[in-house]
């Protein structure tokens, strides 16, 4: 905790200590409620269960465990909880591999819808469900890899003390802060989202000349790369509320390093720290108002629920909800 003097500076940061556990609590129950509803839509739906959905649930998970891990484990360790020096440094690699796991899933959709448009004949051939799944566990896989480095020794020195007496668990007591800026931000963040960029570009280039190709074409080709136009730019959007959300964490840790006597204020680390969580909550919300096949089914869930409830005073009606139409 940073160190003040004076009572009514000590309760201003108590103040705004509370303040963050509160919003940090509140963005955890949205990330958490928001993104278990992705999951049961996609299981309810059969028109969801393609490989593109299969990358969408290993997002949703990754954002559940924001809420169900990153969040406590964040609060914990910003509260200063004494810890050993390793199981302090495990709990900080823990925030960055579910970290790495959204930007790897978020590059699988990416690779997924350039596939579809690149090859979409043989699309259904190379891009299999089984496939899919096979690429969601090689991301976590490689997530576990690249968040784990710490402690394989490119950690914080420790000093005579830290080695057998408890410390105060801080993240950047322990994580290197050249790690966090040339190995977890320029390699594992701005590479995979300059990908990511130069990938949807090049989709929105295919199918804008393939719609200008095909203007007097089939009907049907032209729906065809009009529905995936659509997909596209809500993929495109859920991307760059991620690039939005934590490229001002990585700023601030990027001015820490690189300046060292520059103060960030506590205040705007909050905000940084508010931000990058917060995005676990967005997703649910562009998949809902941008998805029309993932907004149908919501409705059809909500709809048994309000059944649900008047079956409880009246007589339900007969017949299942047509939650799998392929709208």
């Amino acid at each position: 905790m940073v160190e003040v003097t004076s009572s009514p500076g000590m309760e201003q940061w108590e103040h705004v200590d509370m303040m963050y556990i509160s919003i940090e609590s509140t963005i955890a129950l949205a990330s958490v409620l928001g993104n278990v509803l992705v999951i049961l839509v996609v299981s309810l739906n059969r028109a969801l269960r393609d490989p593109t959905f299969c990358f969408i649930v290993s997002l949703a998970l990754a954002d559940i465990a924001v809420g169900t891990l990153v969040i406590p484990l964040a609060v914990v360790i910003s509260l200063g909880l004494k810890t050993s020096f390793y199981t302090c440094l495990f709990l900080s690699c823990l925030l960055l591999i579910i970290t790495q796991s959204s930007i790897l899933s978020l590059m699988a959709i990416a690779i997924d819808r350039y596939l579809r448009i690149r090859i979409p004949t043989r699309y259904s051939i190379v891009v299999t469900q089984q496939r899919a799944w096979v690429a969601v566990g090689l991301c976590w896989l490689l997530s576990v890899l690249a968040g784990l480095v710490p402690m394989l020794g490119w950690h914080q020195a420790l000093s005579s003390n830290s080695s057998t007496s408890p410390i105060e668990c801080q993240f950047m007591a322990v994580i290197r802060m050249d790690y966090m800026v040339y190995f977890n931000f320029f390699g594992w963040v701005v590479g995979p989202l300059t990908i990511m960029t130069g990938l949807y570009a090049e989709i929105f280039r295919v199918i804008r000349c393939q719609l200008n190709r095909r203007a007097e074409a089939v009907a049907d080709t032209s729906k065809y790369y009009h529905k995936e136009l659509k997909l596209a730019k809500s993929l495109a959007l859920v991307l760059f509320l991620f690039t939005l959300c934590w490229l001002p964490l990585h700023i601030m840790n990027c001015i820490t390093y690189f300046c060292p006597h520059c103060q960030v204020p506590k205040s705007a680390l909050y905000v940084g720290i508010f931000m990058s969580h917060g995005n676990s909550a967005l997703n649910p919300l562009v998949y809902a108002f941008r998805i029309q096949r993932f907004r149908t089914t919501l409705i059809h869930i909500a709809q048994r629920c309000v059944l649900c409830k008047a079956h409880e005073s009246g007589p339900y009606p007969s017949g299942p909800l047509p939650i799998n139409e392929k709208t």
